[in-house]
C-alpha cells in the first residue's frame, strides 16, 4: 500500500513548512495510553448528555471560532460529488451534517448518527430553528441514535462518511472505521476531521499546556459536567493516534488513496481517503 500523501493549504490558516512536517507520527506508541482511558459507552453517553446543552458555546469559545473554519475547510476539501446520500457519525449537534447539506445545495440527503439522545435532540431542535425549508424540493436532514461501531445502515449507501472530533471518543477505533468503510459506496470517501497536536515543538509545550490547565478549567466551568468532559478531551486528544499514524490506521481499515492535512498548526487534522472500487476491494 503506498504511504499517505501529505498536503500543506496554502490558506493562513492552515500550517506550512516544516513545522506541519514534523513528528507527524510523533505520539508514536499513543494506542497503548489510550487503552488506559475510560471510553465506555456508559460513560461517554452520559458525559456528552451532560454537556449537550451547552456544546455549541463551548465549542466555538474554546476553539476561538476556527471550528468552523474547519468545517468550511473540509466540505470543500472533500466536496460532495453526485446524489448520492452523505453520512456524519458521531455528528453531535449536526454541524457537519448541516454543513454538507447546505454545500450539496440542499438536493443530497444528510443523515447525523449520535448515541447520545440530548445532542441528536438539539440537532433537530437546530435544524427547525436555522435549517427548515419550505422547499418542498429540498433533500432530507435526519438524525438518527446509533453506534458508529454497529451502524445500522446497508452496505455500500453513503457517498460520504464524514466525523469531526469524534473518532477518538469511539470505543474500539478500528471498528468505527470498518463500519464507516461498510456503508461507504465503493469509490466513497471517508473524511475525518480530528484534533491533533502540532509539529513544531515550541507551539506544541504551549498548547499543551493551555490544554491540560486552562481549557478543563474554562469549561467545567461553564458546563458544571460531573463526568468531567474537559479533563477527558485533553486526555483523548493527547493519546489518540495522528498524523501519520492515524492514516496508517485508515490504510489498515481498507481504504486508499490516503491523505491527512494539518490544519491550523497542526491542532486539527483533516484525513481523507477512499473505499477500493468493488472489482478491487479485498477482504480486511
Amino acid at each position: 500500500m503506498s504511504s499517505p500523501e501529505i498536503h500543506h493549504s496554502a490558506d493562513s490558516n492552515a500550517s506550512s513548512g516544516s513545522d506541519s512536517q514534523a513528528e507527524t507520527s510523533s505520539n508514536e506508541g499513543a494506542s497503548a495510553s489510550e487503552s488506559s482511558i475510560d471510553k465506555s459507552g456508559q460513560r461517554v453517553q452520559k458525559m456528552f448528555g451532560e454537556i449537550a446543552p451547552r456544546y455549541d458555546l463551548m465549542n466555538h469559545v474554546l476553539s476561538g471560532g476556527t471550528d468552523y473554519y474547519w468545517r468550511w475547510y473540509t466540505i470543500r476539501k472533500a466536496s460532495p460529488q453526485g446524489t448520492a446520500p452523505i453520512l456524519d457519525v458521531c455528528t453531535g449537534t449536526g454541524d457537519l451534517a448541516f454543513a454538507y447539506w447546505l454545500r450539496g445545495q440542499k438536493k443530497i440527503a444528510v443523515t447525523g448518527s449520535d448515541f447520545t439522545p440530548e445532542m441528536l435532540e438539539l440537532a433537530r431542535e437546530k435544524f427547525n430553528k436555522e435549517y427548515s425549508t419550505k422547499n418542498n424540493d429540498a433533500a432530507n436532514v435526519e438524525f438518527i441514535q446509533a453506534d458508529t461501531q454497529q451502524l445500522p445502515f446497508e452496505d455500500d449507501h453513503f457517498q460520504i462518511v464524514s466525523v469531526a472530533f469524534g473518532l477518538r471518543n469511539i470505543a474500539d477505533t478500528m471498528q468505527g472505521l470498518k463500519e464507516m468503510k461498510r456503508v461507504c459506496l465503493p469509490g466513497g470517501r471517508i473524511v475525518i476531521l480530528e484534533f491533533s497536536l502540532p509539529g513544531n515543538r515550541l507551539l506544541r509545550g504551549i498548547y499543551s499546556w493551555y490544554f491540560r490547565n486552562i481549557l478543563p478549567r474554562i469549561g467545567q466551568f461553564f458546563a458544571q459536567n460531573k463526568q468531567g468532559a474537559y479533563e477527558y478531551l485533553p486526555e483523548t486528544v493527547s493519546a489518540f493516534p495522528y498524523g501519520q499514524e492515524l492514516a496508517s490506521l485508515l490504510e489498515r481499515a481498507g481504504l486508499e488513496k490516503v491523505k491527512f492535512i494539518p490544519l491550523t498548526f497542526g491542532i486539527a487534522t483533516l484525513y481523507i481517503g477512499s473505499k477500493p472500487e468493488t472489482n478491487k476491494q479485498q477482504e480486511s
